[in-house]
């Protein structure tokens, strides 16, 4: 049976409602025969053919004696070879089995090891196929299994894809795990038109794909945003009553939502309730973020409400989901109230969520709940990134401007950004000194453009001007003369405001000499101040 040839997409109220429960598998189990070998903890009976009926009796094959040993010259080959690169890596070293042969259990341990030695030595893995291949493979089709599905569960996509296209050379026949595991593995190259390309060769072959090998094909259409082919896959369950479980409907919710087809997704929930298949906490998780990514966030929170009611626990991402929603929505501050009922509902917050709320707390302006949000944060031992510090501390510097009891916060972060050698950016040098300057902590901000030239950054005109003004006024002028040393030592020529000043200062303290030497200072750098030493000012006018 194929779908080449796709049916209509079915409305969310013709879906299939029958349960059939099934976690969405990290790893797929597609054969009974193979359920302990490969998932412990998943079973799930799939196929209409037995695996042993498609691998052909051969009583004698001159491979097999050959195949016994191909395994043990890889390793021979890897333990010259390739040892030192698996220290190198910190990796340990894998003890290997006594007994070499194919057994069911030795079988096992040794794809395991080549495996991992594969990861510990990329470079030598051309090698190792290459010595697998001369020496005849695999004696059967479940060896031969083994090894394709430990390739794929180690996200060796590629790597498996050679071992299958040799699959001829060792005389074996696929049998319904070995096209399943083929399944996955181009759904992990992210290829779901390849992997429905496989489905169909196993419908030509009489082969009938589960549950989870369909959820997995459905999911990847939906994360390539093709929801219609992946509503066709769903069709073709329907066709051969293969029943879908809530993780397959998840992953439809998920992709509706991805390509903004929120009101069909609320509507496939509704279905579900309605049938004897009960939704999940990621069921309703889903959909609430459909809602938050297009500004619903009210319809969001009322989901949340009623997965309470149906006596589900909200995790941490779904609390995650409305912090974003409430940020983009610029409604931070009822982000707040909800870290509050998450807390009380013994969910704790993680990075994500503290991030998040900070980052939109900062954005709308309501900084004083940030900074307590941020002190949660550090108390609850996460580390803030730079960036968001240099945003927290900018705003703190603003509103410090007219806000005097921010004083300690501003220096409390600077210094915490110090001790953890975070980088300030210039911009908040900038703010930083000019908010000293504000409240007339000189030391303070003379001390940070000292450092900010010290890093390396290159101050702008205006904060030089603020340091020595706010100098000028506290009566430092020594401290304001040496600000214009630092400009020139940077190889910065002072504009006419920085001379303004300094000569407004001296002429109002009497110090004419001095206002006449920054005068002439400044003519010889081509600089011609507004204001001018008042002696010299009477002397011209005498003159003409």
């Amino acid at each position: 049976m194929s779908f080449s040839s796709p049916s209509p997409c079915p409305s969310p109220s013709s879906l299939p409602t029958s349960s059939l429960p099934c976690p969405l598998p990290k790893s797929l189990c597609f054969c009974e025969t193979h359920q302990r070998m490969l998932v412990p903890h998943v079973t799930l009976p799939i196929s209409t053919r037995n695996s042993s009926q498609n691998t052909p009796s051969r009583p004698h094959n001159p491979v097999n004696k050959t195949a016994r040993s191909c395994t043990q010259k890889v390793s021979n080959w890897i333990n010259k070879n390739g040892t030192n690169l698996v220290h190198q890596n910190n990796t340990l070293p894998i003890k290997e089995p006594d007994n070499l042969n194919f057994g069911k259990e030795n079988s096992r341990l040794r794809i395991q090891y080549l495996v991992s030695r594969i990861k510990a030595s990329p470079s030598q893995r051309i090698r190792i196929m290459e010595i697998i291949h001369r020496d005849g493979g695999f004696q059967t089709i479940s060896d031969f299994n083994d090894l394709l599905m430990a390739l794929v569960k180690a996200d060796e996509p590629d790597l498996a894809l050679n071992v299958y296209s040799n699959l001829s050379s060792y005389k074996l026949v696929p049998n319904c795990l070995t096209h399943s595991t083929m399944v996955w593995c181009y759904c992990k190259k992210n290829d779901p038109i390849e992997a429905k390309r496989v489905v169909d060769h196993m419908f030509d072959n009489g082969f009938q794909p589960n549950v989870a090998t369909f959820t997995i094909l459905i999911n990847t259409f939906c994360r390539r945003g093709r929801v219609q082919d992946a509503f066709d896959v769903l069709g073709v369950m329907g066709e051969i009553c293969c029943e879908p479980t809530v993780e397959t409907y998840n992953c439809l919710l998920k992709g509706l939502c991805y390509v903004g087809r929120v009101e069909e997704a609320y509507e496939v929930l509704m279905n579900i309730k309605k049938s004897t298949m009960k939704p999940d906490i990621y069921t309703y998780t889903t959909v609430m973020d459909g809602f938050c990514k297009v500004g619903r966030s009210n319809e969001a929170l009322e989901l949340l409400d009623e997965a309470l009611e149906m006596g589900l626990t909200p995790n941490v991402v779904t609390f995650n989901t409305l912090f974003n929603g409430y940020f983009k929505e610029g409604r931070p501050l009822e982000g707040t109230a909800l870290l509050k009922q998450m807390k009380d509902r013994d969910c704790l917050p993680d990075y994500i969520s503290y991030s998040t709320l900070l980052h939109g707390l900062m954005k709308w302006g309501e900084t004083r709940a940030a900074l307590r949000v941020y002190e949660e944060m550090v108390e609850a031992g996460f580390e803030v990134d730079e960036r968001m510090m240099n945003t927290l501390l900018r705003g703190l510097c603003r509103r410090f401007r007219t806000e005097e009891d921010l004083s300690r916060n501003v220096y409390q972060v600077l210094e915490r950004m110090r001790n953890d050698a975070s980088v300030v950016y210039a911009s908040t040098y900038g703010l930083v000194i000019e908010a000293f300057c504000i409240r007339k902590e000189v030391d303070k901000a003379l001390f940070n453009l000292h450092e900010m030239v010290r890093v390396g950054y290159a101050p702008r005109m205006i904060t030089f001007n603020n340091v020595i003004r706010a100098l000028c006024v506290e009566g430092k002028v020594n401290e304001a003369l040496s600000v214009l040393v630092l400009m020139y030592e940077g190889g910065r020529i002072p504009n006419r405001v920085s001379f303004d000043i300094l000569i407004d200062h001296f002429n109002g303290h009497g110090r004419l000499w001095g206002a006449c030497n920054l005068y002439g200072a400044a003519l010889k750098q081509g600089v011609i101040p507004q204001n001018k030493p008042r002696k010299c000012s009477v002397e011209i006018k005498a003159q003409s």
